[in-house]
């Protein structure tokens, strides 16, 4: 997509939640922090649904491939919640929660927040989402998760 440098921004959706989320979380784990670059966005100047729901993937599976000590595969996106619009220039942090251990598979909850205007920083929840991601052997077979302590997340 050409880049039109003096292009106005899109107006925002209405906000899904209340302005009282005003900093990051400090119950989960910070697993990803990206910025989306121009060629991370559609036509009308969002960043593209698809893109996002990779990084949040990628964000899952730090979680899940430590907590199961080796290789992991996505399973499942067991729900996946776009609250706001992300736009080139939002730094983005994805926070990850244990959510359940099976005997092969685990189950994270991921949030992502934007921090946007670096001159007076606004933090808004832009998408939520859970996965559940299954241990494997080498050779993709699934293999029992480890024991997990009681301090997992």
């Amino acid at each position: 997509m050409p880049e039109t440098p003096n292009r106005p921004l899109p107006p925002r959706l209405p906000r899904s939640e209340p302005d009282e989320m005003l900093r990051l979380p400090d119950d989960r784990q910070l697993v990803l922090r990206v910025m989306p670059m121009p060629r991370d966005a559609n036509g009308g100047g969002d960043i593209f649904g698809g893109w996002i729901m990779a990084q949040v993937d990628l964000a899952g599976a730090v979680l899940a491939a430590r907590l199961s000590k080796g290789r992991i595969v996505t399973l499942a996106v067991n729900q996946f919640i776009f609250r706001q619009p992300v736009s080139v220039g939002d730094l983005l942090s994805f926070y990850a929660r244990l959510e359940r251990v099976g005997t092969t598979s685990i189950t994270v909850n991921v949030e992502v927040y934007a921090e946007r205007n670096p001159a007076d920083i606004h933090v808004v929840k832009v998408t939520e989402a859970n996965l559940t991601y299954v241990a494997v052997t080498a050779e993709g077979v699934p293999r029992p998760v480890p024991p997990q302590p009681d301090a997992a997340n």
